[in-house]
């Protein structure tokens, strides 16, 4: 999988997506990640990259020319199965979204910044905008690093052991059960003596009859959205 990232501050991304299991991602070949600094695509002596906005409403905005120019350049060089940007206002990133996306051979992401983009970006380069929360961050790099790491963890060879991401909260529309480590009793806190029965059938019961409990407990709109 290759994935490019367009921003202003690509400072910004070079240490998570540098480390870790995207780190070891990429020295596997199991995922290429590229970043291309907007100003790049600039050709006044200024590099700008952005502009007042038109209207009444304070803040600077995106300029389009090197947003054109910078995504053009790439799609001369391979075909996007996705163009993403990043924005509070697109659909929100799910597990099932990285699901999908993990199954991509190219993906571009597009990383806001400021008030925002030229609008005219969305309506004719942008394939898909995702937003990580509603909220406003001061640039879209951070969502785009919780985007890139959510979906590159999902492609195979990735994980030490692939079936840990098929036990993750959300991957069947519930949260995860407890987990428990060595030493089966602390500070006179014991694990649960179902997990210690070996009885692995039983203990898929009641890891089931957790996450049902936890979600309901924690996030009870999972359980109405599976309705």
């Amino acid at each position: 999988m290759r994935i490019d990232i367009i921003t202003v501050l690509p400072e910004l991304l070079e240490s998570p997506l540098g480390h870790s299991i995207i780190q070891r991602a990429q020295k596997k070949g199991l995922v290429e990640i590229n970043l291309h600094p907007l100003r790049n695509f600039t050709h006044d002596k200024r590099k700008t990259v952005d502009d007042y906005a038109f209207g009444p409403d304070a803040g600077m905005v995106l300029k389009i020319e090197p947003i054109f120019e910078a995504i053009e350049t790439l799609k001369s060089e391979r075909e996007y199965d996705e163009i993403i940007y990043t924005s509070p206002d697109g659909e929100p990133m799910t597990q099932n979204l990285a699901n999908q996306l993990s199954t991509k051979k190219n993906v571009l992401i597009l990383c806001g910044h400021y008030k925002g983009i030229d609008h005219r970006v969305r309506e004719h380069l942008i394939t898909r905008e995702i937003s990580i929360g509603d909220y406003v961050l001061s640039g879209g790099e951070l969502a785009a690093a919780i985007i890139v790491d959510s979906v590159v963890r999902l492609i195979p060879g990735v994980l030490s052991d692939e079936t840990s991401a098929l036990t993750d909260s959300f991957q069947d529309g519930l949260l995860a059960p407890p987990v428990y480590t060595r030493p089966a009793e602390f500070n006179g806190w014991k694990v649960p003596d179902i997990l210690l029965s070996g009885n692995f059938k039983e203990i898929e019961k009641w890891q089931l009859e957790q996450a049902i409990e936890r979600t309901k407990k924690l996030r009870p709109g999972l359980l109405d959205e599976e309705r």
